[in-house]
């Protein structure tokens, strides 16, 4: 039994914010073959490398012992502490270099496939790991029979691997027991380093296989209901009505300190009710109009009401007033386009001033 029910009714895939929690938490896609491969390798670079010339300077040192123990002077404690000083300095030299290598290869297969971080979730205690049942799904589940197959794989393999170089070297195995005793040993390693090298060929096939596998899986373990995608949605990005209403209160507020900067404009432009637009412009500032203020349907019908009540010339011009609103932004300069017709209603606004008997204008003409 598994959990399928549960997991099938995750359709979604990750969102990134999911991806990136999971990773942070150390649950990442990781195949447990590739450390077998580098210690493999390992293996083999020490067999190549270490053991055919450091096995054979030890035994050199060694049979320089064996051969003469009458040459070697032991009268005192002192003596002996030399001669293991001596052992142990061609041990070392012998040991030494495979302790490294295997150590770099241990920490190359932990490291390479993602980068090291300490996460102390993984090491809590979860006493859910404590079920039985949970034990008995993790058992018999998907991953369990992944696992199984990858070690008959393994086991085939290596089983099929030895039996067809045994077979081939037989010939030579057989030679090696009547030749010299000192050769046996160079025989017995190039038979070694022949099985490791194959062995090594057909772990990397299934370590290319466990890594598609495993990073499938990972991606498979981390999809989301669509539930799960609303709600981190709302996590993250806020819920949509609290969203609405804070826009709803940012338009309110500069839709008030639009209002309140009316009484300073010098004219608003009409179109005649559904577009209004709060201009200042004094000679003695500088630069073109400003924008203090814009509105459709009511909030243009109040900018216009709050600029009659300051005395303000409210000018009626549909097209320019239509044309501008789109293109116009509060507390900025109109456009360049805009310049000449605007000119043109501030000065026949300079001149009514001066006559009050003109009338009101209307589409930029009196």
């Amino acid at each position: 039994m598994s959990d399928e029910p549960e997991q099938d009714s995750k359709t979604e895939e990750a969102t990134p914010k999911k991806t990136q929690d999971a990773i942070e938490k150390g649950n990442i896609a990781q195949s447990r073959e590739l450390p077998v491969l580098f210690s493999l390798g390992a293996m083999l670079i020490v067999m190549v490398w270490v053991l055919g010339n450091g096995a054979a300077r030890l035994a050199s040192t060694l049979r320089g012992f064996l051969d003469n123990p009458g040459d070697v002077r032991l009268e005192q404690g002192q003596d002996a502490v030399l001669l293991l000083n001596a052992i142990g300095l061609e041990m070392g030299r012998f040991l030494v270099p495979a302790i490294v290598i295997f150590t770099v290869a241990g920490l190359a297969g932990a490291f390479v496939q993602n980068v090291p971080q300490v996460v102390f979730d993984r090491i809590k205690p979860e006493l859910g790991r404590l079920s039985l049942a949970k034990g008995w799904k993790r058992l018999f589940g998907l991953q369990s029979l992944v696992e199984f197959g990858k070690a008959l794989f393994k086991f085939s393999a290596t089983a099929l691997v030895v039996s067809i170089i045994l077979k081939t070297e037989q010939h030579r195995m057989v030679n090696a027991m009547f030749s010299d005793p000192g050769a046996l040993v160079d025989s017995t390693v190039g038979i070694a380093i022949h099985l490791l090298s194959a062995v090594c060929i057909a772990t990397v096939l299934l370590v290319a296989a466990d890594l598609i596998w495993a990073r499938i899986q990972w991606r498979r373990n981390l999809r989301m209901t669509k539930q799960e995608v609303k709600d981190e949605f709302k996590n993250t990005e806020g819920d949509p009505l609290v969203k609405a209403r804070m826009r709803s209160l940012a338009r309110d507020r500069i839709r008030h300190r639009m209002m309140a900067s009316v009484p300073r404009a010098t004219l608003v432009l009409a179109n005649p009710t559904h577009y209004a637009i709060a201009l200042r412009y004094v000679y003695e500032e500088g630069g073109a109009p400003v924008v203090l203020a814009k509105g459709q349907d009511l909030v243009a019908l109040k900018i216009r009401e709050i600029a009659e009540e300051n005395g303000i010339p409210v000018v009626e011009d549909k097209l320019l007033t239509r044309a501008m609103y789109g293109k116009v932004e509060l507390d900025q300069m109109i456009p360049v386009e805009f310049y000449r017709a605007v000119a043109e209603i501030i000065y026949l606004l300079q001149v009514r001033s001066t006559d009050s008997h003109l009338p009101a204008i209307v589409n930029g003409h009196p």
